[in-house]
């Protein structure tokens, strides 16, 4: 259903979900028939979770955490085949339709968009050397975990967190690499598409769905 909602991107995440990393693939099959691209987010900067999620046929991830240049460099290596990475050869999976991609193990280096998340106080301040790993495609910044490390926890329209959150877009940008961003403050996302951000998140399907039974209760509740 979102899928065919006109959506550039969706985020299926197995962060702060109760799925794992094979519950993406029929999401990603349901998904496949729209024009819309899917990046999904692996638990942690996993090399197994990362190898059953590109294996279940994901081209975009979403690594949570990276703090430094030495774990943006494990990542790359976790989505690269040898001798460029570590990523486990399998002949025949989704990834390749099954085999029926030709040369999908020479092609797939080069087809899969590595997306890396800093929000941390110190992951900031190590942009410029995260954003300089070869194989890093785009930087995405997340807005809790920023704020809780701040010292502001539930606080991301905090406006500290704000502000750092758009002077990092800025330095992502300079860096060459596309800035993302999550908010629910739409005024926000408009400060941070105006900053640079790219990939920008606008919505979370569980909020807006007891957003919209709250609206809808509020007005039949007597």
């Amino acid at each position: 259903m979102l899928a065919g909602c006109g959506f550039d991107w969706l985020l299926l995440d197995t962060e702060h979900s109760p799925m794992d990393a094979v519950s993406t693939m029929p999401l990603m099959q349901a998904a496949a028939p729209y024009a819309v691209s899917v990046v999904v987010r692996p638990g942690w900067n996993n090399p197994v979770e990362i190898k059953k999620m590109l294996d279940s046929g994901a081209q975009t991830l979403l690594i949570p955490y990276v703090q430094n240049a030495a774990e943006a460099a494990q990542a790359v290596a976790a989505v690269r085949y040898p001798p460029a990475g570590i990523r486990g050869v399998a002949g025949s999976t989704r990834a390749s339709r099954y085999g029926a991609v030709n040369d999908y193990i020479k092609r797939a280096n080069d087809e899969i968009c590595l997306l890396v998340q800093v929000e941390t106080v110190g992951a900031l301040e190590n942009i410029e050397e995260i954003a300089a790993v070869d194989g890093v495609d785009g930087i995405f910044v997340g807005p809790a975990d920023l704020a809780a490390s701040m010292g502001h926890p539930g606080e991301p329209s905090y406006p500290e967190v704000k502000a750092a959150i758009l002077d990092s877009i800025r330095r992502i940008t300079l860096a060459g690499l596309p800035a993302g961003i999550l908010s629910l403050d739409d005024a926000f996302l408009d400060e941070a598409a105006q900053a640079g951000a790219q990939f920008i998140a606008i919505g979370v399907d569980t909020v807006q769905l007891r957003r919209g039974a709250i609206s809808a209760l509020g007005r039949w509740q007597k």
